[in-house]
């Protein structure tokens, strides 16, 4: 009985310590982002992201985003859907530079009238970028860049630059 309330009180005092900490606990971010894929077009898309924090400077990320382009007659679509470790420094309240290591999963598709060709392969994203704080709740994102590794269908791209912008939401 006795280690159940030592436990107990463990638990209260670091949930008042949570509590009390100044670092958004959740982040939501949406936005517009471009695309260079090698070989490929350059492609146009957006990007949302969830993050949330465990401290003031670690925290996970799940990344959704697509991209689509029209060349010569072929419309082509890429989804990306990853997650992974997010370091932020929280220094200065103005600003709020981040890096993060994504991995996951990809879907691309390329078709013309009549025949559509689609694989899945694994995606890896390593970047980051600066939030611009407007207040407590709310920053704009602006840049973040990613290098982009995709391997699917027995072949590796990995010359693919992904850079968004758009508004993050804090909790």
């Amino acid at each position: 009985m006795r280690k159940v309330a030592m436990v107990g009180c463990f638990l209260v005092l670091c949930a008042i310590s949570a509590a009390a900490a100044n670092y958004p606990k959740a982040e939501l971010f949406g936005g517009y982002q471009f695309t260079h894929l090698e070989g490929g077009p350059n492609a146009n898309g957006w990007n949302f992201a969830v993050n949330g924090n465990f401290s003031d400077s670690f925290g996970i990320t799940a990344d959704l985003a697509s991209a689509y382009a029209t060349e010569s007659g072929v419309n082509f679509s890429n989804y990306t859907y990853t997650f992974g470790p997010v370091l932020s420094l929280r220094a200065d309240k103005r600003y709020t530079p981040f890096v993060h290591a994504l991995i996951g999963g990809d879907h691309a598709t390329a078709s013309v009238p009549g025949v559509s060709v689609s694989g899945n392969g694994f995606a890896l994203l390593a970047g980051g970028g600066v939030d611009f704080n407007f207040n407590r709740y709310l920053a704009f994102r602006m840049p973040q860049a990613d290098w982009m590794l995709v391997h699917g269908n027995g072949s590796t791209s990995g010359k693919n630059l992904r850079i968004s912008f758009g508004v993050v939401v804090k909790f």
